[in-house]
């Protein structure tokens, strides 16, 4: 792959020509000249857009697809197309499919699907055997077959002792545990935040209690035994405050927060839209600010579209009756630019690679290329039209969104859109 990328503004703290305006070379796949102008004497396909930027590929730490088993959600190869539109040169693919993936057979499966693909697709195992939460999955013969992390998706661990147990194994070596935060006997059959809303709309409340409970015990856990702990899609303010104080202790933990968590407030449910039902639910004002703020000052490590297709049998139902989950990537970039900076959004992008156990490239000479290209400033309304999902719930629709994609360069392969 030989192309010349003209005139295109680097957002990369990493590179000696951040913030800089330069054409950038690229020749079999590697970086090999930056400069403010660049000939061509070897007819390289150009690369020319407008208000063109570049930074380091994107990575998304909690995608679905469905494949196994649930094709009519959507499929692997839709799957990563999706996330190549949406500016993602790498995606964590999480197990919840049937079967679950809970060996290394179906790690290699998984791996095997995603070939000569421009995006990376990093598998996460089942944390326990088909996700039940009784027994400990094949953690370390998945760690051997490429498994990145290991993830009961959505679904808490109840039993203390079996998740030190997984921390105190996985440990052995340096394996990723990560813990769904929500105590399912405080959550009960609630359905949304537990909230002033709720009690309105007579739906049945989660109050972030829940979470806050599993985060809490979770933390003790990890300071006890030691190992790598993840804490996916935190969404409460008191949340953000036991993370924060863990780091300050040292412990090895990490977190993320859904995108749709710090844009929404439990108040989009009052019509009762079931595109708006996701877990953990949407909460209040004050959870909101608070995730923004974490995720401002580094105790939130990463976002994530937390990409869940749903077929519309599913969705189109009555809302204590309808699927938890939102489709997320192609509106990703667009709604942290509504809430952040330019430079912010792209560091909470790719921040979560290393966690992944993924090596960053920066934008260097010398590197090889992997990057989304992208304009920072179009405002549009987001509609189906945007979506290249198979699945349709989306709970951005119809929202004024900021930023678009132009296309990744990631594993000598070029993708435009």
């Amino acid at each position: 792959m030989n192309i010349l990328i003209k005139s295109a503004t680097i957002i990369d703290s990493k590179s000696e020509f951040h913030s800089t305006t330069q054409d950038i070379l690229i020749e079999n796949g590697t970086i090999t000249k930056i400069a403010k102008i660049i000939k061509n004497p070897n007819n390289f396909q150009e690369i020319r857009q407008d208000n063109l930027h570049v930074s380091q590929g994107w990575f998304d730490s909690s995608v679905s697809f469905g494949e196994p088993g649930f094709e009519e959600r959507d499929t692997i190869e839709n799957g990563l197309k999706t996330a190549a539109v949406s500016g993602f040169t790498a995606v964590a693919l999480n197990p919840n499919t049937n079967p679950v993936i809970d060996s290394n057979a179906d790690i290699a499966f998984i791996k095997s699907k995603s070939n000569k693909n421009p995006v990376t697709l990093l598998p996460v195992g089942a944390l326990t055997k088909n996700s039940k939460g009784e027994d400990l999955a094949e953690l370390f013969d998945m760690h051997t077959a490429g498994a990145k992390a290991f993830y009961d998706y959505k679904k808490p661990i109840s039993n203390p002792n079996l998740m030190k147990i997984a921390l105190q194994y996985a440990s052995n070596f340096d394996g990723l545990v990560c813990s769904f935060p929500q105590e399912n006997k405080i959550a009960g059959h609630g359905v949304m935040n537990e909230n002033i809303t709720s009690t309105k709309l007579g739906l049945k409340g989660i109050p972030s209690l829940a979470e806050e409970l599993q985060v809490a015990r979770d933390l003790f856990l990890l300071e006890y035994t030691g190992g790598k702990l993840h804490i996916p899609t935190i969404s409460s303010a008191n949340s953000v405050s036991l993370i924060r104080e863990a780091k300050k202790k040292k412990l090895d933990v990490t977190c993320s927060v859904a995108i749709h968590n710090l844009y929404f407030t439990d108040d989009a449910l009052n019509d009762f839209n079931t595109h708006f039902k996701v877990l953990p639910p949407l909460r209040n004002k004050t959870d909101v600010e608070a995730l923004i703020e974490g995720a401002k000052d580094g105790t939130i490590d990463m976002v994530t579209s937390d990409h869940n297709p749903i077929d519309i049998e599913q969705k189109k139902v009555e809302f204590d009756h309808a699927e938890y989950g939102t489709i997320g990537l192609e509106s990703a970039f667009g709604t942290l630019q509504r809430i952040f900076t330019i430079k912010k959004t792209i560091e909470l992008l790719t921040k979560g690679k290393s966690r992944f156990g993924m090596n960053s490239t920066s934008i260097n000479l010398g590197e090889k290329a992997n990057m989304t290209l992208f304009n920072p400033d179009v405002k549009y309304t987001f509609s189906k039209s945007d979506i290249v999902s198979k699945s349709k719930n989306a709970i951005f629709e119809n929202e004024i969104l900021k930023g678009k994609v132009y296309g990744i360069i990631s594993n000598n392969i070029l993708h435009l859109n």
